[in-house]
């Protein structure tokens, strides 16, 4: 019996354009990105460098780019949050027959763009028994130490949990170590048809 539904947010609740970022980058002829600045991505996702470090890297390596141009080129990804998303979570809120978690990889300049560019972006905060942030927590997907911090946090049991991720690599971590999972396709499946796409577990 599902007893706690823990969220991503990117591609489960606000729309990504995954490609954008990279094809933003090589209209600032950027035309691929060196280990060195993709390890930087990932010490940034767990906030193990701040927004200035992380634009600095960036500009550093391709001297001619700009920091405008690095936060545009880094925000590409983000499209937009369909409010109906929002009222099916903010009703199952209200129903107070799970507690609801979100799990999300991201940073500090993306949370950023959200909070500017989404009206209702602390209210759908407010739904959730606990929200945690890759960069606040220091933890990222698909590493097994973020899903054992929530359980051990919340002392959950991972049978009466529910994971919904868009990243098989995140739904794969997250099974393994025995929560349920739902592996949403964002092109043909919806957040708000969870209780019909996973009806065999409720």
């Amino acid at each position: 019996m599902i007893k706690t539904i823990i969220f991503d947010f990117g591609d489960v609740f606000i729309n990504l354009d995954k490609a954008a970022t990279p094809r933003e980058l090589k209209n600032c002829e950027v035309p691929e990105l060196t280990a060195g600045l993709l390890e930087k991505n990932l010490q940034y996702e767990k906030g193990l460098i701040s927004s200035e470090e992380f634009v600095g890297a960036y500009c550093s390596e391709f001297e001619h780019l700009q920091k405008e141009q690095v936060l545009k080129s880094w925000n590409a990804i983000l499209v937009d949050f369909p409010r109906y998303r929002f009222e099916f979570l903010k009703k199952l809120s209200e129903e107070k027959d799970y507690q609801l978690i979100l799990l999300s990889n991201t940073n500090e300049i993306h949370i950023d763009w959200v909070r500017k560019n989404v009206p209702f972006f602390e209210k759908f905060q407010q739904c959730f028994d606990a929200f945690y942030l890759s960069h606040k927590i220091n933890f990222r997907k698909p590493d097994a130490e973020i899903y054992q911090f929530v359980l051990e946090k919340h002392k959950l049991d991972p049978q009466e949990c529910l994971f919904i991720d868009d990243t098989k690599e995140n739904t794969d971590a997250a099974a393994a170590l025995g929560i349920h999972t739902w592996n949403i396709e964002p092109t043909r499946e919806d957040v708000i048809d969870l209780f019909t796409a996973k009806q065999d577990i409720f």
